[in-house]
């Protein structure tokens, strides 16, 4: 699933090709009707102000209050080329070529949707995101501190989304191999100066994700057509058998979360 670098990458693809132009038409595509992409009627004839992003979240603030929404699920793709197959949905722009997008999404997990602005009650998971890592007024040592409260596994409430926004399987196995806490260990249990490790961590694996345009495993690409090029700097995801670059020990893979999750037993030994 694209994970908050390669959502950067694609809105950063996304805005000045984007940003001032009027939607004519938005429309779905061989998607059927539902709740994933609905309302895009009301896109119509409204200006494109801005491309932002919440977490793993496209948000594009129309003129009249409107936002258009969209999640890229596991496999989506948006580009300006018409898809072969899977097309969810087409927008028609006014103005010179480019002036279609295209939402491709075979495995229909994304979504693709047009709410007033502000209202989140449509999508509860954008509404309970935590900070951005990329914003260090909110993203504190302090708030990570907070975040990370009771029992569960600290990998579960990272993916959890609420300590901190954006982070999925990659991003999280890489921050809990940079600062050395085993995937399962209970988040209270993680003490503080792992907690500063573990928010610095973060913040770098995220930044040097983006300066990468994200990470290609199988289907993530940019708006381009493009692959993300930080799955060779991966020190754990991916990595399972593979010598650790810090100590020699083989990356070990278990089950966390109901994800598959790469560690080192060695530098992320199992506090509680």
């Amino acid at each position: 699933m694209p994970e908050l670098p390669e959502v950067e990458t694609v809105r950063r693809e996304l805005e000045p090709w984007l940003a001032g132009r009027r939607i004519v038409r938005a429309r779905r595509g061989d998607a059927p009707p539902g709740p994933k992409y609905r309302d895009l009627e009301r896109a119509d004839g409204r200006e494109i102000l801005a491309v932002t992003r919440r977490g793993k979240f496209l948000v594009l603030p129309l003129d009249g209050g409107d936002e258009l929404v969209i999640h890229l699920g596991m496999t989506g793709t948006l580009t300006p080329v018409p898809p072969a197959d899977h097309l969810r949905v087409r927008v028609t722009l006014e103005g010179p070529a480019p002036n279609e997008l295209h939402f491709r999404d075979p495995r229909r997990f994304g979504r693709f949707l047009v709410l007033r602005g502000g209202d989140r009650a449509a999508l509860p998971t954008l509404a309970a995101l935590g900070p951005e890592p990329t914003d260090p007024d909110t993203f504190t040592v302090a708030a990570l501190r907070r975040g990370l409260r009771g029992r569960a596994p600290v990998k579960a409430l990272l993916l959890s989304q609420r300590p901190v926004a954006g982070l999925g399987n990659i991003y999280v196995d890489e921050a809990l191999w940079r600062a050395r806490i085993h995937p399962e260990t209970a988040a209270r249990a993680v003490a503080d100066a792992r907690v500063r490790e573990l928010h610095r961590a973060i913040v770098e694996v995220i930044a040097d994700a983006i300066a990468h345009r994200g990470t290609t495993i199988s289907d993530y690409r940019t708006v381009s057509g493009g692959s993300g090029g930080f799955a060779g700097a991966l020190m754990a995801y991916g990595r399972t058998g593979e010598p650790c670059a810090r100590c020699g020990t083989p990356i070990a893979r278990i089950v966390a979360a109901q994800r598959g999750t790469h560690f080192c037993p060695r530098c992320q030994r199992r506090r509680s």
